[in-house]
């Protein structure tokens, strides 16, 4: 065990906030320093609950405070980039939830202040760390099963308007691509990376947010079929298929707690790889381990994969006609 704890605080107390600071919990080198919410009484309850010292009212008073070393931000999506970009600034390492941004040129202003700033940001995507994704990621590149040429992949859940008022709210960056479509596009691109061509589909809210998006990337000898939707359901499993067999990811594959192998349509075996937690666990320490490191960023979800991924989700946003504006 390290011989210090690693010292963190939280912005924007909500639901993702509430697992994430569960999983803090499980990490023997890390302290929940200090949270903020617009809310005190909100800030209040949270910190009496995951045993912060300090909490705040004002975002900017927790990046005043000396004793936080890195910033969770878990703010809505339109957000992120301003409250980043300002923490960094501070002197603060940052991990921002996923989407990082609403815009592409938002995610190089983010990236750029780390780089400016010399502090660790990466952008929050727990899925890159759980041990399931850590593993079929290797047994892909020592090529178990083959080539990979397909893809198939959805997030997908039947929201409300009443109880998921942000999921529908344009002005937070609502709907589905940003939200949830961003799971399925990172697989494809850690996979098989930046596509060729991208075809996406969208059905509208009508306040212009998108409710569901299909997307297909293409590449050289792949495709991708992905989806996305907070109007709907689906098993949410996802599978990679190569030119040897495939991998079949546990529902739901963004948080899977194993997955089955088959080569030459035979089932061969089926893995079990529980997460820590929620499993946001395994991000905490890739970020403790970074830190500890002098890293300005992730060797496993770098700088350029966040900017790669944004690109790709900007395409999409283009294409469906989103304007958050």
């Amino acid at each position: 065990m390290a011989d210090r704890k690693i010292k963190w605080g939280i912005v924007g107390l909500g639901n993702i906030a509430s697992q994430f600071a569960s999983d803090l919990l499980l990490i023997d080198d890390a302290e929940l320093t200090a949270v903020a919410s617009r809310d005190i009484s909100k800030a209040e309850l949270f910190a009496e609950k995951f045993g912060a010292l300090r909490m705040y009212n004002s975002y900017d008073l927790l990046f005043e405070d000396s004793e936080v070393e890195i910033i969770y931000i878990a703010t809505p999506h339109n957000s992120h980039a301003e409250l980043s970009i300002k923490a960094l600034e501070k002197g603060k390492h940052v991990i921002c939830e996923k989407p990082m941004s609403l815009s592409y040129n938002d995610a190089e202003r983010m990236i750029e202040a780390s780089t400016k700033n010399n502090r660790f940001f990466m952008e929050a995507f727990w899925t890159r760390f759980i041990p399931s994704i850590q593993e079929i990621l290797q047994k892909v590149d020592n090529g178990i099963i083959g080539d990979v040429n397909y893809i198939k992949a959805d997030f997908a859940f039947h929201g409300s308007e009443t109880e998921n008022k942000r999921l529908f709210d344009k002005e937070l960056g609502g709907g589905a691509l940003f939200d949830i479509g961003v799971y399925p596009l990172f697989l494809s691109y850690i996979l098989l990376g930046n596509p060729k061509e991208i075809i996406a589909k969208a059905i509208k809210h009508k306040n212009d947010i998108d409710l569901q998006t299909s997307m297909l990337l293409q590449y050289e000898s792949a495709q991708s079929v992905l989806h996305a939707s907070i109007v709907s359901e689906s098993d949410m499993k996802a599978s990679i298929s190569g030119s040897k067999g495939r991998i079949e990811l546990n529902s739901p594959w963004f948080v899977a707690d194993g997955y089955s192998l088959f080569i030459n349509d035979e089932k061969e075996a089926a893995f079990t790889l529980p997460t820590l937690g929620k499993g946001y666990s395994h991000e905490i320490i890739e970020c403790h381990n970074c830190i500890r490191n002098n890293q300005i960023e992730s060797k496993l979800w770098s700088h350029q994969n966040s900017l790669d991924l944004s690109r790709i989700v900007e395409e999409i946003k283009n294409q469906i006609g989103l304007s958050f504006a």
